[in-house]
C-alpha cells in the first residue's frame, strides 16, 4: 500500500507492540441510557450485578438480590472444565465485536479441535430508545461451532456447561491482576430455580423458572441441542446447565437472559421475537447517529474503530434514574457507577461533544443547572454559594473542588463548540454564577495558605485538603473558557472575568515559583540541578512527591490548564523529571499503578487518561512526542480487542477514560486550541494517514467556529498532496493555516485545487476559505 510513514515515525501498528493487550478485562454490553448493564468478562462471564454492596451503584439497590452471573465453557460433557471459584485470565479466551451496528461482544474458545463462540448483544422490547430506564432489558446469547483446525478427528457433539450463580466475582481495584473480588460466600443463588420443562422441547423452548414464575434463563424454541439440569453442581452454591449441540460450522444455540427476573408475559413475548429479529431491532436503534455527528476515517482501521466503540460505550455507561430524572455520563460500567464529573468532562468535550454528539452532552449535563448552589464545597472554610457546580448526592463518588472548573468548562466550551443560542441563554446565568464562585473562592481569608488563590480543598480520592494545583488548574480553565464565550455573546461580564483570570494566573505563577524555591532538588544526567514542582503551594504533604498524584492531578496539568507555558522552566523540569528523571530508573512494566510514577512511551504509569505531558508537546511542536502520547494512548489505555478503557492498566474497565487519544487525533488534523482565534489543519497530522490509495477523512468536525470538514490524499505518485477544506463557519477565525506535513519527497500540496507555495522550509501557509 502507498503511504507517506516514515520509519522513524509512531503509527497504531508500532504503538501496539509497545503495550501488551490489558488483561482480566471486562466490557460493557448494553442499552442507551438505561439504568443497567451487562459487563462481560475475559472469559465470557456475563455479569448483571446491580446494587451496594456489589457494585457502587446505590440507585439499582433496590434490585441487589435480582442480579445473576452466568459462566459459559465449552465442555463434552455436562461437567465443569474449569475451577470453580476463581477465573484467571491466562489468554485462552479471544474477543472482539461482530461488524455491524449494534454493540454485539463475541468470546472465543478453542476446545478439542473446535473453535467456539459466544455472541452477545443487550436488547429492549420494541428496540426503541428508553423511558423510564428501567425497561425490560435483556441479553441475547448465541453460543456456535464457530469453526474447526482441520485434519484432526473431530467430536460428533459438543456444547457448552453454563454455570449459573449470584454474582460474586466482583469489581476490585486498581491493581494489575487485583481487579477482582471473589466473595465465594455469595455464589448461592438466593431462590429455588425450577426447569420448564425438565428437558429441552424444541416446540417450547427450556425456561429456567423461580418460585413467583418469573423467568431466570431460557433457551430459545427452534434450537437443534439436547440440554441436561443440574442443581447443585458442580458445588453445592451452583446450578450447572448443559446444552450440547452437532459439532458442525454454524450450529448454534441461542438463549435468552434478562437482567432482572422478568414476568412470564414480558420474557415470553421477547422470546418469541427470537435472536436474529431482536439484532435487526437492536441493528437500526444503533446505526442512528444524530445529525450533528461527525465522521473520524483514517487509513487506520484501529484508530477509527476505537473511536466509534468508546462512542458507543460512552452511551452504555450513560444512565437515566427514574428515582430523580436525571440522565448521567456515569465514570464507568461496574464499581465506578457514579459521577467523578473532573475526568467525565474530560469525556463529554473530549470525545461526545468533538465528535458531535452534542445532544448527549446537553442531557448529561442539565442536571447541574438544578443543582448549582446545593452543595458546599468540599474545604473547611467554604459555604454554600449559589454559583458552585456539582454532581447531585445521588450520584456523588467523592467531590473534588476541580469539579467545578471541570463542569465550567464544559458548559462554557460545549456552548463554543456548538453556538447553539437557545443553550447559551439557558446556561449564560449558570456560567456567570460559576464565575462568581471562583472569585469568591479565591478572596476566602483565614486558612493560612497563599492569598489569591483558591482556599483549601479536596483535590483527588485521596481527601487531602490542600491549594492543589489540579483545583486552581481546572477552575482556570473553566474561567478562562467561560470568558472566551462571554466576550463571543458581548457579555457585560466579559472584562471583569478576564482581569480575574489574568490575575488569578499572576497570583499563581508567583507562588507557584516561591514553593519550587522551597522544594527538594533533583540532579539530571547532565548535571543540571532542578527543583522540584510542588503539587500543592499549602497544605502539601512530603510523600506527595512519591504518590502516583504527582504525575496525574499534579504540575504537568498546567499546561493544559492555561496557568503555565510548557517552556517554562518549571514545566521543563517537571517534564523531564517523569521522561527521564530517577523514577524511570525503577519502572517496573506492568507491576502496579500506585509505583513510583514517571511516562512509558508518553503515557502514565499510573491513569493514562491523565497523560498531560502530551499537551507539552502539542503547545511546543514536539510532533514526536505528540504522536508518540497518542498512539500510545491509542494501544495502551484500550483493549486492542474490545476497545473497552481501563482506569489502569490491569486495574478497573468499562470506564469513560478512553477520550484523551480522541481528542489529540482531532487536534493533529483540526486544531482550534493552539492559537486564539485560528483554526490550524494538518499541524500534527500522523504521516499513516497519508495514503495514495484512500484517503483521511474529517467530516462535520465541530470546533468553535463552526463544524469543518477536511480531506487529505497523496496522488498515486505519492509526492504531492491533495487537500479538500469545507468550513461552515459560524465566527469566521482571524486565519486558517495549513501545515505541510515533513513527508520526504513531497512535492506539491493543493487545498481546494489551489496549490501552495510552501517553499523549501515546508512552513505552514495561511489560506482563505
Amino acid at each position: 500500500m502507498g503511504t507517506g510513514a516514515e520509519p522513524s515515525e509512531p503509527n497504531i501498528e508500532r504503538a501496539l507492540t509497545w503495550w501488551e493487550e490489558l488483561p482480566d478485562i471486562w466490557t460493557p454490553v448494553g442499552w442507551k441510557h438505561h439504568l443497567f448493564r451487562f459487563n462481560v468478562l475475559f472469559n465470557g462471564m456475563i455479569s448483571a450485578a446491580n446494587g451496594v454492596p456489589l457494585t457502587y451503584n446505590n440507585r439499582t439497590t433496590p434490585w441487589a438480590d435480582q442480579g445473576v452471573q452466568l459462566w459459559p465453557a465449552p465442555s463434552s460433557t455436562p461437567t465443569w472444565p474449569a475451577r470453580p471459584g476463581e477465573p484467571r485470565d491466562n489468554n485462552l479466551v479471544l474477543q472482539g465485536w461482530q461488524n455491524g451496528a449494534a454493540p454485539v461482544l463475541w468470546s472465543e474458545w478453542v476446545r478439542d479441535g473446535l473453535v467456539l463462540r459466544q455472541d452477545v448483544f443487550a436488547h429492549v422490547p420494541g428496540g426503541k430508545a428508553v423511558e423510564s430506564g428501567i425497561e425490560p432489558l435483556f441479553a441475547w446469547i448465541r453460543l456456535t461451532v464457530h469453526d474447526a483446525v482441520e485434519g484432526l478427528p473431530l467430536p460428533d457433539r459438543y456444547g457448552f456447561s453454563l454455570k449459573l450463580n449470584a454474582p460474586y466475582v466482583l469489581a476490585g481495584g486498581m491493581i494489575t491482576r487485583y481487579n477482582r473480588r471473589f466473595e465465594t460466600e455469595r455464589a448461592q443463588y438466593p431462590r429455588a430455580l425450577t426447569p420448564e420443562p425438565e428437558t429441552y422441547d424444541a416446540a417450547h423452548g427450556w425456561r429456567l423458572l423461580e418460585l413467583d414464575g418469573k423467568v431466570r434463563l431460557a433457551v430459545a424454541p427452534g434450537q437443534k441441542c439436547a440440554l441436561q439440569f443440574l442443581p447443585n453442581a458442580p458445588t453445592e452454591q451452583d446450578t450447572l446447565i448443559f446444552v450440547e449441540m452437532d459439532a458442525v460450522n454454524g450450529r448454534h444455540v441461542d438463549l435468552l437472559l434478562p437482567m432482572l427476573p422478568e414476568a412470564r408475559d414480558v420474557f415470553d413475548g421477547e422470546l418469541a421475537l427470537g435472536y436474529d429479529a431482536a439484532l435487526e431491532e437492536a441493528n437500526r436503534f444503533w446505526a442512528a447517529r444524530p445529525e450533528t455527528a461527525a465522521r473520524f476515517d483514517t487509513p487506520e482501521p484501529y484508530v477509527n474503530e476505537a473511536i466509534q466503540r468508546l462512542i458507543d460505550m460512552t452511551e452504555m455507561i450513560t444512565e437515566k434514574d427514574p428515582a430523580t430524572g436525571h440522565t448521567a455520563m456515569l465514570a464507568g460500567s461496574w464499581k465506578y457507577e457514579l459521577l467523578w464529573p473532573t475526568p467525565v468532562s474530560m469525556n463529554t468535550i473530549m470525545l461526545m461533544d468533538i465528535m458531535g454528539y452534542h445532544d448527549e452532552v446537553e442531557q448529561t449535563t442539565a442536571m447541574y443547572k438544578s443543582e448549582q448552589g446545593t452543595i458546599k464545597p468540599p474545604g473547611d472554610h467554604y459555604q454554600l454559594h449559589p454559583g458552585y457546580l456539582a454532581s447531585p448526592k445521588t450520584l456523588t463518588s467523592v467531590d473534588w473542588l476541580s469539579d467545578h472548573g471541570a463542569i465550567l468548562w464544559t458548559l462554557s466550551q460545549h456552548a463554543l463548540l456548538t453556538g447553539r443560542r437557545a443553550f447559551i441563554e439557558e446556561w449564560t446565568p449558570v456560567i456567570v454564577k460559576a464565575c462568581e464562585f471562583i472569585q469568591y473562592g479565591r478572596r476566602i481569608e483565614g486558612h493560612g495558605g497563599v492569598p489569591g488563590l483558591l482556599a483549601p480543598g479536596v483535590a483527588t480520592d485521596t481527601r487531602a485538603v490542600s491549594q492543589a494545583t489540579w483545583n486552581d488548574g481546572w477552575n482556570y480553565k473553566g474561567l478562562t473558557t467561560a470568558v472566551r464565550l462571554l466576550k463571543r455573546i458581548g457579555h457585560p461580564c466579559a472584562a471583569e472575568f478576564a482581569d480575574e483570570a489574568e490575575d488569578y494566573k499572576k497570583t499563581f505563577q508567583a507562588a507557584l515559583r516561591t514553593a519550587a524555591e522551597r522544594a527538594p532538588t533533583w540532579t539530571d544526567a547532565h548535571g543540571a540541578v532542578h527543583h522540584m514542582v510542588p503539587h500543592a503551594l499549602s497544605g502539601a504533604q512530603p510523600h506527595e512527591f512519591r504518590h502516583a498524584f504527582y504525575l496525574d492531578t499534579g504540575p504537568l496539568f498546567l499546561v493544559f490548564a492555561g496557568l503555565m507555558d510548557a517552556n517554562d522552566d518549571l514545566m521543563q523540569s517537571t517534564l523531564r523529571w517523569f521522561r527521564e528523571g530517577p523514577p524511570t530508573k525503577v519502572y517496573r512494566y506492568d507491576s502496579e499503578c500506585w509505583q513510583l510514577p514517571s511516562l512509558r512511551h508518553e503515557m502514565s504509569s499510573c491513569e493514562p487518561c491523565y497523560s498531560w505531558n502530551v499537551f507539552h508537546s502539542h503547545q511546543t511542536g514536539d510532533r514526536a512526542r505528540f504522536l508518540e502520547g497518542m498512539y500510545s494512548l491509542f494501544a495502551g489505555q484500550i483493549s486492542r480487542r474490545t476497545f473497552t478503557a481501563c482506569e489502569t492498566r490491569g486495574g478497573t474497565y468499562g470506564t469513560i477514560f478512553g477520550a484523551l487519544p480522541v481528542y489529540l487525533a482531532r487536534l493533529a488534523v483540526i486544531d482550534d486550541q493552539i492559537e486564539e482565534d485560528a483554526i490550524h489543519l494538518l499541524r500534527m497530522m500522523p504521516l499513516a494517514w497519508l495514503r495514495t490509495e484512500c484517503e483521511a477523512a474529517f467530516e462535520n468536525m465541530p470546533t468553535e467556529f463552526g463544524p469543518i470538514t477536511l480531506r487529505a490524499r497523496l496522488d498515486d505518485r505519492g509526492n504531492r498532496l491533495r487537500v479538500t477544506f469545507e468550513p461552515q463557519f459560524r465566527e469566521t477565525p482571524n486565519r486558517v493555516m495549513v501545515h505541510i506535513p515533513p513527508l520526504a519527497g513531497l512535492s506539491s500540496v493543493t487545498v481546494n485545487g489551489k496549490e501552495l507555495d510552501i517553499g523549501e522550509t515546508a512552513g505552514p501557509c495561511t489560506i482563505t476559505r
